[in-house]
Order: C-alpha cells, then sequence, then structure tokens
C-alpha cells in the first residue's frame, strides 16, 4: 500500500471511529488530524469537567489522552485495543483550557504497539504524559 492509500484508510478509520464514539462526542473531543501512527485530537475543558479542586478532572485529561491513543493505533484499519496504559500529569488545567494530545507510534511488532501521548494547553505548556500498549485483533474498524 503506497502512503496515499495509507494516508486515506487513515482518514476513513478517523471518521468511522468519530461517528460512532459516544465518548468522544459527549466530551466534545475533535479529531484534528489522522494518519498512520499518529492523530491530533482537541478538547476543551468545561466547567462540568473541573473537580473538587477547580481544575481538570485527571480522569478527563485520560480520555482525552485514551482516544488519541485508540486513534492513533486503529489507524491502519486493524481493530486494536488497549492492553496497558499510564499516565503522568505535570501541571493542572483549568475551565476554558483547550487541550492538545499528540497520539504518536513508538513502536509497533507485530500484534502490539506501544504510543507516547503529549497533552498540551494552548500556551504549549505540557499538561501530561501518557503512554499506552496496544494489542491488534484480526477484525477491521471498518
Amino acid at each position: 500500500m503506497n502512503s496515499v492509500d495509507e494516508m486515506e484508510v487513515a482518514k476513513r478509520v478517523g471518521v468511522t471511529m468519530m461517528s460512532n464514539d459516544k465518548a468522544a462526542q459527549a466530551l466534545e473531543i475533535k479529531l484534528l488530524e489522522i494518519r498512520p501512527g499518529f492523530a491530533k485530537m482537541k478538547m476543551v475543558v468545561r466547567r462540568d469537567m473541573l473537580n473538587g479542586l477547580d481544575i481538570c478532572h485527571g480522569g478527563m485529561t485520560f480520555s482525552l489522552a485514551d482516544t488519541a491513543f485508540a486513534y492513533a493505533c486503529n489507524s491502519r484499519n486493524k481493530k486494536t485495543v488497549a492492553m496497558q496504559c499510564t499516565i503522568n500529569y505535570v501541571a493542572a488545567a483549568k475551565e476554558g483550557d483547550e487541550l492538545t494530545a499528540f497520539a504518536e507510534e513508538s513502536s509497533l511488532s507485530g500484534r502490539t504497539g506501544v504510543y507516547d501521548i503529549t497533552i498540551v494547553n494552548q500556551h504549549e505548556k505540557t499538561i501530561a504524559h501518557f503512554r499506552g500498549t496496544s494489542y491488534g485483533t484480526s477484525s477491521t474498524v471498518y
């Protein structure tokens, strides 16, 4: 498959997944870019995403990272699920912050892949680092 075909596959995966992704829709996560092994997604921190300390709930940040991870590891139209994920929070996000997640494939070998996701705010300040390990199934996304 040539790179043009791979890009078309990734775009179709993105459209297919986003149309079915109820969690991303509820959190108003937007897919900004997708290509093989990569996804860029954005979410604005809303008031209902704040915790008791009046900062973005860690679960919301994790959800954005996990969503970008899912799109990146499924971008080749191989249905892929998470095996393991970790996150390190390095700064707090506040209401109104625009968070962008950059998911990049670090390794792909057989059915397993490793993906690194960095989340930054609108000032390019790093909010969190996420790493996910994926497992590919024998099914396709579309």
